[in-house]
């Protein structure tokens, strides 16, 4: 621990210096950061692999490439967000300006989780950087490969008392949440979350929290069913379905609720392989305490659609269950895996009640032509963000800032979302001397009638 507080005074130091606040020092950053991915891409795709059995297709277009594209975007706009951005100034202030300076927060935390171990953790310290921050970044203990290629690439960049990063288990996070930082960004379960929520309030530090909850995806009558299943089985079983945003349970209307499933099953083996299991680019569960507990879904409700594991390898093939209720212990929590419990419904309003009996959730999916239904659904229930027939894609958009809602998480990013994040928005009004309203002032003639002109 007293290594941790040396290296957050080390920072906290470094960044009153000023240097990070400099244009040209952030935009060099990131660019040598962009460098250093491509330099270690192979090294990257191997590690994730090695961690993950992610394919080089998955680990490059769902982490890697997504970085660099983020990296790009950010510092081809970064000169233009880092200007102080003029407001509208009211009559009441005649003769003044008003301005919002976007100004860095100072030391940041980001604890990143270990599902997409290498873009949930470089995404956040991108934001940071951008804004001007320094960061210490704490990877995830269960993909060591991949953390420890991060802290090798870190290393190499930059200095310490810039960036950071940390390798541990939990005690690590512990001992780093008792400093005090200036933010903290944790990427992570709702359980988590609220302990890191916990920790910082001791500090009064802000935070982003981005947790996670169960996604609906609703299925209506008149939704473009071929389509609908290829696009849901590909959110549902990317990364092995160890996504915070895939769609967690499906909601059939009854009308289509038998073709739907054979649509989805016939995807499902397009996409990969009608034996996943013996799939060499099918991604593993990430531990075996993970595997257990997703295994024992499989008695819920009854196995429409695979069903089958592999302990050695911990792998569960795409699942498919029906006949499920919302007393089955599969929908009591996110399920984090390849495990697509089915609820069928006759009205909408069975769905939009049985949504929002429960926790606000990360993300939601319709699937439907109809403008009136999709419309409906989106201003009925409270989520993060989602899709209108798709599942997944708004988060690989860098104009749609992406964070979840009360239990789902507290703040968002992506794009100008993360320089906004790790920026405070300090307003400035720049008033004239040339002259003086008198007004204002609890010493001018009929003041109380002068100032109810204003202000009304």
């Amino acid at each position: 621990m007293e290594n941790y507080h040396s290296l957050v005074n080390s920072q906290k130091s470094f960044f009153r210096s000023g240097k990070t606040k400099d244009l040209s020092f952030r935009l060099n950053a990131l660019n040598t950061l962009r460098s250093a991915i491509k330099n270690y891409e192979i090294d990257l795709m191997q590690a994730l692999r090695d961690d993950l059995n992610k394919s080089a297709f998955e680990a490059y277009s769902t982490e890697i490439g997504f970085v660099l594209e983020e990296l790009r975007f950010i510092i081809s706009h970064l000169p233009v967000w880092v200007k102080p951005k003029k407001v509208k100034t009211p009559l009441t202030h005649i003769g003044s300006n008003s301005y919002i300076y976007s100004e860095p927060y100072g030391v940041s935390l980001i604890i990143a989780p270990w599902n997409y171990p290498f873009q949930l953790a470089l995404a956040p310290l991108i934001g940071a950087i951008a804004a001007g921050n320094c960061a210490i970044m704490k990877p995830s203990e269960l993909t060591p490969k991949t953390s420890e290629i991060i802290a090798n690439m870190i290393q190499e960049c930059f200095s310490a008392d810039f960036i950071s990063v940390i390798q541990g288990g939990v005690e690590t996070s512990q001992a780093l949440l008792s400093e005090p930082f200036d933010y903290i960004f944790f990427t992570g379960s709702v359980a988590v979350g609220k302990i890191i929520m916990e920790a910082a309030a001791k500090n009064l530090t802000p935070l982003t929290l981005e947790l996670g909850g169960k996604s609906p995806c609703i299925v209506h009558d008149d939704a473009n069913l071929k389509l609908a299943a290829k696009r849901i089985a590909w959110g549902k079983c990317t990364n092995a379905g160890q996504t915070c945003i895939a769609p967690d349970y499906l909601y059939l209307h009854k009308n289509v609720h038998d073709e739907f499933l054979q649509q989805l099953i016939t995807a499902i083996a397009e996409l990969y392989g009608s034996e996943p299991l013996h799939n060499p680019n099918f991604t593993q569960i990430v531990s075996e305490r993970h595997f257990e507990r997703l295994s024992s879904f499989l008695k819920n409700g009854q196995v429409y659609h695979g069903g089958k594991t592999n302990r050695e390898k911990l792998m569960i093939e795409p699942t498919v269950l029906t006949k499920i209720t919302w007393d089955d212990p599969i929908m009591k929590d996110e399920i984090f895996g390849p495990i697509l419990p089915v609820l069928k419904y006759e009205k909408l309003s069975e769905v939009l009640d049985g949504i929002q009996q429960h926790p606000k959730p990360l993300s939601l999916y319709i699937f439907s032509e109809n403008e009136r239904i999709q419309e409906e659904v989106i201003n009925s229930v409270s989520f993060g963000g989602g899709c209108v027939n798709d599942t997944v894609y708004h988060f690989a958009s860098l104009h749609l800032p992406f964070g979840g809602v009360g239990p789902s998480g507290i703040g968002s990013y992506h794009g100008k979302g993360s320089f906004d994040t790790f920026s405070h928005k300090k307003s400035i009004l720049k008033q004239t001397t040339r002259f003086d309203i008198p007004f204002r002032y609890p010493n001018v003639k009929n003041g109380l009638k002068k100032i109810k002109m204003f202000l009304k």
